[in-house]
């Protein structure tokens, strides 16, 4: 029997529960009609219920009597078929098959069984009982959703029909049951899915309990506690894994999110009538969002949902500690100093000493120009303490950035962490202690910084403790290394204030960026002029060397006047700043008559040495040198004289090759220096260094001491003679206001200088090293009567040029009525009147 088109096509979806009895509405026709062949059917009003319809379905019995179902008849119950619907209760729900499970047998089987396999196999035993219970559960369920689904099919079939035999106007179901064309998934596909899911879920736990067993069984049978267990071994395989993978982690959180979506999805598929595609969406909606699952009906689609929403929550969970650590340890790499830096052109330094305050300042001060720098410093400290350390430091960094990082020089991934090769100078740190294992650490450092796949870029600065050791780091680094041993410069520097005191300010003035300091540039507009003419050139500073290129680039300190410049030579200035001087045109200086006075000959000296130093022997040796023959080295200090001795030979000094002075050995304690370092720091004004013809003269007080003792005669002999001290902390020569010290050297200071300059420019090495040389050119203090007479006016030019006659280069001068000398004066052609008691400092040959 055909159907008419304009019939309303019933919905696709479906419930999951067997629709109410009362769903058809009674004829409002009373008069019965004929089935015809083409009936028109018109869509009819919604009917409201099935009870109104069973009182009169007695009136068309013999009519449903005679109806075959076409479709789906043997899956329907004999009673349904058989029975015409005039004949059904329609108040009698369907009754629901037994659903309920009698597992009392594989109970007692299980319990039973427990006796023998022991309580190992209990919960595994246990769990396969409750995933047979939940799996017929499951069955059952569906047995039902399909019966019910058979059942709406028939109802919609004999609606239809109804409705072609015009018995009925329109029957309406709450829920349409699709057409014949949309089928449900197979149900084989879904009970594979259920099953596939259930054993998937069930390997990991029989995995888990067959390792137990296995490790317990074998620790029973072979007796040896000392054998590792097999869930131990996995369990380090698992973490070694995690270890050293640094994407373990998030790897195996994305394969259990993709598991969980997989067998949600396969599970959702068998409980459920939507696609495979649509479940596996379904279950990844359950894992990003807990609270969908509220919208599942059914036991099945709820147990299921509930399941994964729970795990969502643990990978949530997980992730969460992922992120939380991931960000953590970001924080605490960046805390501690671990983040690499990204710059370039920037001053590296390499450990951590008392010298690090000064050299910092020094760094700022000549990075003032350019507006600030970058210095990055590296340590074996933790990077907050260092980055403490820094800021309590009382001085104006000047715009540049201080970066602090924790690590080894030694290990070259630390020192690509601080861009060691686009450095453009790398500065390495003595530690204190030990001057042997300081060195021998510069020595590793250097050897490192070698190592660099990249090169470097900038030259290395090493500092020292020992001159013994400089030739094996220059062989080590090559043309890359220049070397500063502080404890010779120091001692250097002390022998020659010792001789001229005053001379230890003029070395701060000019190893500092403060004031004055040493620069080499080439000016092609000279090429061709003699080196007297050089030396009026520059207004804003004063030439003192010349860098030939004739000669290898080798700097030549106070040469000829005759030497001419050549096309690629550099002049060696003192000046304030590199961009502050430049050359102009040759001023008119009237050259002054040349004043002869004969230098006194160098008379014998007695000298005072209070304490001990590992270099003494060096420092004995460059006396040796400077003093005139007959001269004396008193020696006092607290070590026994056969052991002092022996130090001394050890030291590489041989006593008969002395040739003008010997020394005379006083055991004793400085008590003089244990007092001044007793004595608080801020009870003192500044100290003032002695003008050079005070100290020269200055008398004072006698002490307690008896005239016949050697320690008095050495007071007596302190109160004409010059004192020199040795300063490591500069808060110290506050004390020197109350003392007759006539200088003092800042030991750490100057060191840090003579760093930072070399550093900055390592062709000044060169200079320095032959300024404290035994030989060669060194700065010297000289009377005014060796240029001028008393009130004459001269110019600056003009005493330059009158000191060019002794073959000396003048650079500044103190008068006396001054407390500081003036390095690199300014309006030096203008005239003004000197005296007699005025100084001057110069460049000059040793005598």
């Amino acid at each position: 029997m055909s159907i008419d088109s304009e019939s309303p096509s019933p919905s696709p979806s479906r419930d999951w529960f067997f629709p109410s009895p009362s769903f058809i509405h009674p004829n409002p026709n009373p008069n019965p009609r004929r089935c015809v062949t083409n009936p028109r059917i018109s869509r009819p009003p919604k009917p409201s219920s099935f009870q109104s319809f069973s009182h009169s379905s007695s009136k068309y019995a013999g009519i449903r009597r005679r109806v075959e179902f076409a479709r789906r008849t043997e899956s329907l119950p004999a009673s349904n078929v058989a029975r015409p619907v005039s004949e059904q209760k329609p108040d009698v729900p369907v009754k629901k098959p037994d659903v309920s499970v009698d597992v009392s047998g594989e109970k007692k089987f299980a319990w039973a069984s427990a006796g023998r396999f022991g309580g190992r196999w209990r919960m595994a035993i246990l769990a396969a009982i409750l995933a047979t219970v939940l799996a017929s559960l499951l069955h059952k369920n569906f047995s039902l959703h399909n019966q019910i689904n058979v059942l709406q099919d028939q109802i919609y079939e004999l609606n239809m029909r109804l409705q072609t035999c015009n018995i009925l106007d329109y029957v309406d179901l709450t829920n349409p049951v699709p057409q014949e064309s949309d089928h449900l998934p197979n149900r084989n596909l879904k009970n594979m899915a259920l099953i596939i899911t259930f054993t998937l879920l069930s390997i990991p736990f029989l995995i888990f309990k067959y390792v137990d067993y296995v490790s317990k069984s074998r620790r029973s049978v072979d007796n040896i506690s000392e054998e590792v267990s097999l869930n131990k071994q996995l369990a380090y395989q698992v973490d070694a894994f995690l270890s050293v993978h640094p994407y373990a982690k998030p790897l195996a959180l994305l394969v259990a999110t993709l598991l969980l979506i997989c067998l949600g999805g396969l599970a959702l598929f068998g409980v459920t009538v939507d696609s495979l595609a649509d479940s596996l969406w379904l279950s990844w909606t359950y894992i990003a969002d807990s609270g969908n699952h509220a919208n599942s009906e059914g036991i099945g689609p709820r147990l299921v949902s509930v399941s994964i929403s729970f795990g969502g929550m643990l990978i949530f969970a997980m992730m969460l500690g992922l992120v939380s650590d991931a960000i953590s340890e970001k924080l605490d790499s960046l805390r501690k100093g671990r983040s690499e830096v990204v710059e370039q052109n920037h001053t590296l330094i390499l450990g951590w000493s008392d010298k690090l305050g000064s050299l910092l300042n020094q760094l700022s001060i000549a990075n003032e120009s350019l507006d600030g720098g970058i210095v990055v410093v590296m340590a074996e400290r933790d990077k907050e303490e260092m980055e403490l350390d820094i800021a309590k430091m009382e001085f104006d960094f000047r715009g540049t950035s201080v970066i602090c990082r924790s690590g080894s020089p030694l290990i070259l991934a630390d020192l690509k962490k601080v861009s060691v090769s686009k450095a453009r100078a790398i500065i390495v740190l003595a530690e204190d202690g030990n001057a042997d294992q300081s060195d021998a650490r510069a020595l590793r450092t250097v050897l490192s910084l070698t190592g660099v796949k990249e090169g470097l870029r900038g030259h290395i600065v090493v500092e020292l403790s020992d001159l013994d050791n400089e030739i094996l780091v220059k062989l080590v680094g090559g043309d890359l290394v220049e070397t500063v041993v502080a404890h010779d410069v120091i001692g250097r520097l002390m022998i020659q204030c010792a001789r001229q005191p005053g001379l230890a300010q003029i070395w701060e003035d000019i190893l500092g960026f403060e004031n004055c300091e040493f620069y080499i540039k080439r000016w092609p507009e000279l090429d061709g002029m003699q080196f007297e003419d050089v030396l009026i050139s520059f207004p804003d500073a004063i030439p003192c060397g010349i860098k030939a290129a004739a000669y290898g680039g080798k700097i030549i300190l106070n040469p000829d006047d005759s030497y001419v410049l050549q096309e690629g030579d550099e002049v060696l200035v003192i000046a304030e700043d590199d961009d502050t001087y430049a050359p102009a045109t040759l001023p008119m200086v009237k050259e002054a008559s040349f004043i002869h006075i004969a230098r006194p000959a160098r008379k014998p000296q007695k000298i005072l040495l209070c304490g001990w130093r590992r270099d003494i022997d060096d420092m004995i040796v460059v006396l040796d040198a400077f003093l005139a023959n007959g001269s004396e080295l008193w020696m006092f200090n607290d070590v026994p004289e056969k052991e002092r001795e022996r130090k001394l030979i050890d030291g590489g000094l041989d006593i008969t090759r002395l040739l003008n002075i010997s020394l005379v050995n006083r055991e004793g304690n400085a008590v003089i220096r244990r007092h001044l370092e007793s004595l608080p720091l801020e009870s003192f004004d500044s100290a003032k260094r002695l003008p050079y013809r005070e100290a020269m003269v200055t008398q004072g007080h006698r002490g307690s001491f008896s005239q016949g003792s050697w320690i008095g005669e050495m007071q007596q002999a302190s109160d004409k003679s010059v004192i020199i001290s040795e300063i490591l902390d500069p808060r110290t020569k506050n004390l020197l206001s109350m003392s007759k010290i006539s200088d003092y050297v800042l030991s750490n200071e100057l060191v840090s200088m003579a760093l930072a300059m070399v550093a900055e420019d390592r062709q000044i090495n060169d200079v320095l090293e032959e300024l404290f040389a035994e030989e060669g050119n060194e700065m010297q203090i000289r009377q005014a009567n060796l240029y001028l007479r008393e009130g004459e006016e001269l110019s600056f030019y003009e005493i330059i040029l009158r000191a060019r006659q002794r073959r000396e280069i003048v650079i500044g001068y103190r008068q006396s009525s001054a407390e500081r000398a003036i390095i690199n004066p300014p309006a030096k052609n203008e005239k003004q009147r000197w005296s007699l008691k005025d100084v001057f400092v110069v460049i000059a040959e040793k005598e």
